[in-house]
């Protein structure tokens, strides 16, 4: 047990209190990024894998080459990734050559400021989405197959049944991952980042986990770095915490 308490200590609690001790020596000032366009994005983010998990546990045809279709992206490297995605949505790469086709201009997908979060944003959700949609899966294990038998009998259509049955008996598991979908979101990022747009451009793509890095990384400013680390930490607490009450209330609502 003692062992154990002191490795905890050592390796996760030191650390921590360490940081929030470098947040308050001070450094230097500069802007963080706001995170609030991705909780905006956050439901998009969590909707994608819950519907595709609902066509699998509904069984659509070809369902069993979906679900490792889905998952694969999700064992590739954030930097594979990003490589692949920088050739695709190059200005001159395939992408704009199909939307030229059907006669739709040229999109600047990485070097567009209004269009570059949306672009990174949509290429982490496709790599990590796999994850989210195992989580899915497990949680219709637990679903009552009873109720999607009796929503049928009484002729729910599809939207009825995932809203008035499905959404209220994966309540737990769609808190669940709004939560883990949140933390990856603001931590998980930064391959993509790096390697597709470096924060840019014009800092549209400068998210807090990129600022962090560049505080340490690039001015050796440890307490910046920190601070920027434990507001992070807080922003995710406090956003998590609301959206589990959000959801929770929703639920008894429902």
């Amino acid at each position: 047990m003692a062992p154990t308490v002191l490795i905890i200590v050592a390796l996760r609690l030191w650390p921590l209190v360490l940081g929030v001790n470098f947040s308050f020596t001070g450094d230097g000032a500069r802007n963080g990024a706001a995170v609030g366009l991705l909780v905006l994005l956050l439901p998009v983010a969590v909707a994608i894998p819950g519907l595709l998990a609902t066509s699998i546990y509904l069984r659509v045809p070809g369902h069993r080459v979906y679900r490792g279709v889905y998952f694969f992206p999700a064992v590739l490297s954030p930097v594979i990734v990003g490589a692949i995605f920088n050739l695709l949505l190059a200005y001159d790469g395939p992408l704009n050559t199909l939307l030229g086709g059907v006669g739709l201009g040229p999109v600047d997908w990485l070097g567009d400021p209004d269009v570059a979060i949306f672009a990174v944003v949509g290429v982490h959700v496709w790599a990590t989405f796999g994850m989210a949609l195992v989580v899915f899966l497990a949680g219709f294990a637990a679903l009552d197959p009873s109720l999607l038998d009796a929503a049928k009998v009484d002729g729910a259509s599809l939207p009825q049944t995932i809203w008035h049955v499905i959404i209220p008996g994966l309540s737990r598991t769609i808190q669940f991952v709004f939560v883990t979908t949140m933390i990856g979101m603001l931590t998980s990022m930064f391959g993509l980042l790096f390697v597709m747009t470096s924060g840019g451009p014009e800092a549209s793509t400068y998210l807090p986990e990129y600022y962090i890095w560049v505080q340490q990384g690039q001015f050796n400013q440890p307490a910046l770095a920190s601070a920027a680390s434990t507001a992070l930490f807080l922003i995710m607490l406090v956003v998590g915490l609301a959206q589990i009450g959000v959801l929770r209330r929703a639920g008894r609502e429902s």
